[in-house]
């Protein structure tokens, strides 16, 4: 009997060089991917957005609520925190380019309720969408990566990522072909960025600072950390 295809969203990629070249054309062909059963109880796809000429792109975990319902990433409450964290940095929202490593919204409904709560995506669940963000990374080409959170972390470093261990520092962004996997976190161990090479910096979701306690000294952290990633650009 045939084993059963892991999930993955390649085939549903454009199949020319010059479409994936086009972000549009991109977005387009994402609005149909089944590359996982994510699909099935999100509204849509949310693709990523923002300046294609941009030096910074982010990555978050996946779209939320609102943003499934939106169509775009980082409109609901996490993304007003980020808004505001990325205005404090000097860091233009316009200027950069906003994505999550997994484009589909997976969710629990709350007992005996409406109310739909995220659930993280799993490992087989990001690697069916790697694809997408490979295509991303490849045809924005970004001077620094910021990873918003441990499955953006994960997305780009591999499973051996923690959030608690790597956050805050400027590290040299892994080649596209080792991304996700564990050689991505042999890559980088140790490896300080050179003249020229694309930067990665890691730091908490925005939502993290929703959940805290302490909401403004965690904030504050994100804030350092997006302050870091600036001045990588200069």
């Amino acid at each position: 009997m045939n084993a059963k295809p892991s999930p993955d969203a390649e085939p549903f990629l454009p199949g020319t060089p010059e479409e994936r070249a086009d972000l549009e054309a991109l977005r387009r062909a994402a609005a149909g991917c089944r590359g996982c059963g994510l699909y099935r109880d999100a509204t849509r796809t949310v693709f990523g957005e923002g300046s294609p000429g941009g030096r910074m792109l982010l990555i978050g975990e996946q779209p939320g609520d609102q943003e499934d319902r939106a169509g775009r990433p980082f409109v609901g409450p996490a993304g007003r925190v980020l808004d505001r964290a990325l205005e404090e940095a000097g860091i233009e929202r316009g200027d950069v380019y906003v994505t999550n490593a997994v484009k589909h919204f997976k969710f629990k409904r709350q007992a005996g309720g409406k109310r739909r709560i995220h659930e993280p995506p799993n490992a087989g669940e990001m690697r069916a969408c790697r694809p997408w963000l490979l295509a991303e990374l490849r045809l924005l080409d970004p001077d620094v990566v910021v990873a918003l959170g441990a499955t953006a972390g994960r997305a780009l470093l591999g499973s051996s990522f923690r959030v608690t261990r790597q956050r805050g520092r400027l590290l040299p962004l892994p080649g596209l072909e080792t991304i996700g996997t564990p050689a991505a976190a042999r890559e980088i161990a140790d490896e300080p960025p050179g003249a020229g090479v694309a930067r990665l910096l890691a730091t908490i979701h925005p939502s993290a600072v929703l959940r805290a306690e302490d909401r403004e000294d965690v904030y504050q952290g994100l804030l350092d950390d997006l302050r870091i990633a600036a001045s990588a650009l200069d």
